[in-house]
């Protein structure tokens, strides 16, 4: 996978056109409440201001109609942290496709939320062009949208005079790209979630790769049904049984294995007050419900996570949200914390569980992206990703 890095380029006094992911979280009064992904997007404006270029940034922010801002849509409360974490000002440029842009070299100025713009979202050639033209460099660094062919994202990585991948973008698809097309072995991937159909494609594509592919939440139940267990009323898809026997079977034909809890913990409610029991995976009752694996699985699971060279982890094993079903996902973070393999993690409960048992620094790297990351699992061509490679040997 080869793009055009920004850290390989001169931009001194050249005009640079970055697409950052800065859709982030506010409260009812507008209030930034988590900046992730603002601080996420510094290494490439301050690499760009370092070296003397006039920098734009744009990002979309929420779901905004096209051709109108309305309060809610507009970048302002972004522009004012960027400017305090930037320790410069950062002008908020409203159309700024028809009137241009007026930037000077080591300036920044953020343009308006880039899908309040009419044809954004379906990747109007008209206008990709016009703002290609707004720059000599365009530079993609917002990995979430890279599963997105929008005009900021695809369109504009045709025109532009020079398209490459920003410093976040191009550490998203060097550590991508080593865990699943070049992975140290044993290769370890944990795909846990309520639903088996929300990650079926996932499961079949990491069943041609991996050593061992771990399952746990809702996911895990429906595998355990295909076993033969009892699973109670827990959360499963029977319908999707056969899949997953298929799945089953295929590790089995590569000599891998898709390990199963041997004991689990269940209740009868999900609730923070449910009395949370521990017991073997053969005396699952008609009215239990599984939302932990257990602690032999879960050291179980620990050990294959230790000899692993590789480890992708996308979703927890059990409702960790509540403190008694935490065990399983509590276990395998801190053997994924503790363990030498190269690793890497994404998707939002994923995040949540890294932020929850404090193992951040012991990721070896966590994904900004979360359907460009479970996309990119599924081996999918990613368009924004595919823009930049076409134009990679032209410069």
């Amino acid at each position: 996978m080869q793009v055009i890095k920004l850290t390989d380029l001169d931009v001194s006094g050249q005009r640079v056109f970055i697409r950052a992911d800065l859709n982030v979280p506010q409260d009812e009064a507008g209030n930034i409440t988590e900046d992730t992904r603002i601080k996420a997007s510094l290494p490439s404006i301050r690499h760009c201001l370092g070296k003397g270029a006039a920098v734009m940034v744009t990002s979309h922010l929420g779901r905004p109609t096209e051709g109108a801002v309305g309060p809610e849509d507009t970048l302002a409360p972004v522009a004012v942290r960027l400017s305090q974490l930037l320790q410069k000002p950062v002008r908020l440029l409203q159309n700024w496709v028809e009137e241009g842009v007026q930037v000077q070299p080591g300036e920044v100025v953020l343009l308006e939320n880039c899908r309040c713009n009419v044809g954004e979202k379906k990747n109007d050639e008209g206008l990709a062009r016009k703002m290609a033209a707004l720059c000599d460099i365009y530079v993609n660094d917002a990995f979430g949208t890279a599963h997105r062919a929008e005009a900021t994202t695809y369109g504009i990585a045709r025109f532009a005079p020079v398209a490459c991948a920003g410093i976040l973008m191009g550490a998203e698809i060097d550590a991508l790209s080593r865990a699943l097309h070049d992975p140290a072995r044993p290769l370890v991937a944990i795909v846990g979630g309520a639903k088996v159909s929300s990650k079926l494609t996932i499961l079949k594509s990491l069943a041609e790769k991996v050593d061992q592919l771990i399952v746990g939440g809702g996911i895990a139940n429906t595998f355990l049904l295909a076993s033969g267990k009892r699973i109670g009323e827990s959360l499963a898809e029977p319908d999707l049984v056969k899949e997953a026997h298929a799945i089953m079977d295929l590790m089995r034909e590569r000599g891998a294995d898709v390990p199963l809890p041997v004991d689990v913990v269940v209740a009868d409610e999900v609730s923070a007050l449910a009395r949370a029991n521990k017991i073997s995976v053969d005396a699952v009752g008609a009215h239990d419900r599984i939302l932990d694996i257990g602690p032999k699985s879960a050291a179980h699971l620990a050990q294959l996570i230790a000899h692993a060279g590789t480890i992708v982890w996308n979703g927890p094993v059990g409702v960790f949200e509540h403190d008694q079903f935490a065990g399983g996902t509590k276990m395998l973070a801190s053997a994924i914390a503790h363990s030498e393999a190269f690793s890497i993690a994404g998707g939002g409960d994923t995040l949540a569980a890294i932020a929850k048992f404090s193992i951040a620094d012991d990721v070896n790297y966590i994904s900004t992206g979360g359907g460009a990351f479970l996309e990119f699992l599924e081996g999918r061509t990613l368009p924004a990703i595919a823009a930049l490679e076409a134009r990679y040997g032209e410069n």
